[in-house]
């Protein structure tokens, strides 16, 4: 595939229905004629169609309302160094959710490319950009989260330090997104009226279109994993001491007598654990194709067409489960959606709470009103 893991097989210059097939070793020559076929809208590429848009109206609307919890309803509440990584988290789903999945679903029901050079390689820019930004920003929460953990007394640096790891987050992403807008182009099939949106021609050997890739594996997957996965192993073994500590009578940095660390804290690490979870599951098995068709191309031809398609929706799943786990763990998100379905059922108007009723309500992930509660989190 071509970095962003749903292009092409150039050699046949087909629709992204093979999700992640990267181009076969003949890429930088002109493809074959003699044996090709014209693609079509298979009744596999139907059924991916159809579950991408039941997953697009699912996304749009949970991602849409995370965000607007966050930013102007009882999500406000949050901890001032945990709203922007929320916001960003939503920012990054919506990305892939009104980006990738529109952009797969309408590549596979016109089979070729009606887009012209500039919107195909503004769109692979930008679906690689979503699907870089919302892999960092988990990164970037799981720092977050070690930190607090491991250094509850430094929570006034938070904030600062959580804006610029985003910004860091949102740069990275942008820069390596970047390369697409050179090695995307849109070609013509000479011969036959066919026109497709690949890196055909931009590499001159095959071992440099394996390069591209896997460089692109490493930054989308192999680097996030790793490094969310040092962050919570440091996180539970910090937790496993504190536990031996307070066996041995060394308890300390608890609010009562049963907790090891505090509660709000304890609430939001379960919720981000949860969400990298997620991310790890949905996203495995379709990367993990891609490896072995990089190494194997011939396996296209051995694994039915379905199993590519049902891996790419599979990954895509990930961008509906984050507002789901944050309204599982966050009730003043459940709260808003109630208001929301109740205004919607009764047609008037509802004011919504005070702040004196918002500081006192939902607990969990809410700000305490003290600077020490607040750091807690």
């Amino acid at each position: 595939m071509s970095a962003d893991w749903s292009i092409l097989k150039l050699s046949s210059l087909s629709p992204p229905t093979s999700s992640l097939a990267p181009p076969p070793p003949n890429t930088s020559q002109n493809p074959p004629l003699s044996d090709w076929e014209a693609p079509s809208f298979t009744r596999a590429a139907q059924v991916r169609v159809g579950a991408t848009s039941v997953l697009f109206l699912f996304a749009a609307c949970s991602n849409l309302a995370l965000l607007a919890s966050v930013w102007r309803g009882r999500g406000r509440r949050l901890a001032s160094h945990l709203r922007p990584l929320m916001l960003s988290l939503a920012l990054a789903d919506l990305m892939m959710t009104f980006v990738v999945m529109p952009l797969d679903a309408a590549w596979n029901m016109t089979v070729q490319w009606y887009g012209g050079d500039a919107l195909c390689k503004l769109l692979c820019f930008l679906k690689l950009f979503a699907m870089h930004a919302s892999a960092f920003i988990l990164v970037v929460i799981s720092l977050d989260r070690q930190h607090a953990i491991l250094h509850p007394l430094d929570a006034l640096s938070a904030h600062c330090r959580n804006r610029r790891m985003l910004l860091l987050a949102w740069t990275l992403s942008l820069l390596l997104a970047s390369p697409q807008l050179l090695v995307f182009r849109s070609i013509r099939v000479e011969g036959v009226d066919f026109v497709q949106c690949a890196t055909h021609g931009s590499f001159r050997a095959r071992w440099q279109e394996t390069l591209y890739n896997m460089f692109h594996f490493t930054s989308l997957f192999v680097v996030p994993l790793l490094v969310m996965s040092c962050c919570y192993s440091r996180i539970l073994l910090h937790i496993h001491q504190q536990h031996l500590r307070n066996k041995a009578g060394e308890s300390y940095l608890r609010r009562s007598g049963t907790d090891v660390i505090p509660k709000a804290r304890m609430k939001t690490l379960k919720m981000t654990v949860v969400i990298v979870l997620s991310f790890v599951v949905c996203w495995t098995p379709y990367y993990l194709l891609g490896i072995w068709y990089w190494f194997q191309p011939d396996m296209l031809r051995v694994t039915p067409e379905y199993i590519h398609h049902a891996l790419f929706v599979f990954g895509n799943l990930n961008t509906c489960c984050d507002p789901v786990i944050y309204g599982f763990y966050t009730p003043s998100f459940r709260a808003d959606l109630a208001a929301c379905c109740h205004r919607t059922r009764s047609g008037a108007h509802v004011s919504p709470r005070s702040p004196d009723r918002l500081a006192t309500g939902h607990g969990g992930l809410q700000c305490d009103p003290a600077p020490n509660n607040q750091a807690g989190v």
